[in-house]
């Protein structure tokens, strides 16, 4: 097993995240890293996990935009379903120390000036009132009664006049 620093699970989560579809743009990923881990960390930590990443053959370039390997498919696929974010995080960290990577490949290297632009357009976006697919719903508070209803205790019975 390797010691691996833990922005590498946090940006193949968030490359997966981002990538479904097409390949994922650096200001895509950068959303989704917020949405995983809560804050965007600094540009350049940003830069060495992609080209750590990109090194261990789990993510590649494709035309304007960034995509996961086949292995790096396979960890995501593997994560649990119905899991909270910090178990996908703990098991894409477990899956990423047993990985062992096959051969040479080509790195990924992203200037200071790149990753900047995609944070900063990241944080305009989060300011503007358009609505940010890749934010969570909020989840309704089940502790307040239901409107129109009243709660009992489970397990009594209501009276009966």
């Amino acid at each position: 097993m390797r010691l691996l620093p833990d922005i590498d699970a946090v940006i193949l989560l968030a490359t997966g995240l981002a990538s479904k579809r097409r390949p994922a743009t650096l200001i895509a990923i950068v959303a989704a890293v917020d949405l995983v881990q809560g804050f965007v960390p600094y540009p350049a930590r940003l830069g060495e996990a992609v080209q750590r990443l990109s090194a261990a053959g789990l993510i590649c370039a494709v035309d304007d935009g960034f995509a996961l390997t086949l292995a790096a498919e396979k960890i995501i696929a593997a994560l649990p379903k119905k899991a909270e974010a910090e178990e996908r995080l703990a098991a894409v960290r477990s899956s990423l120390a047993a990985h062992s990577p096959k051969g040479e490949r080509t790195t990924i290297v992203l200037s200071g000036e790149q990753l900047g632009a995609a944070i900063l357009a990241h944080k305009t976006t989060m300011r503007s009132a358009g609505k940010n697919l890749l934010m969570p719903k909020p989840k309704p508070d089940r502790h307040f009664k239901v409107e129109g209803r009243w709660r009992r205790a489970s397990g009594t019975r209501a009276r009966k006049s």
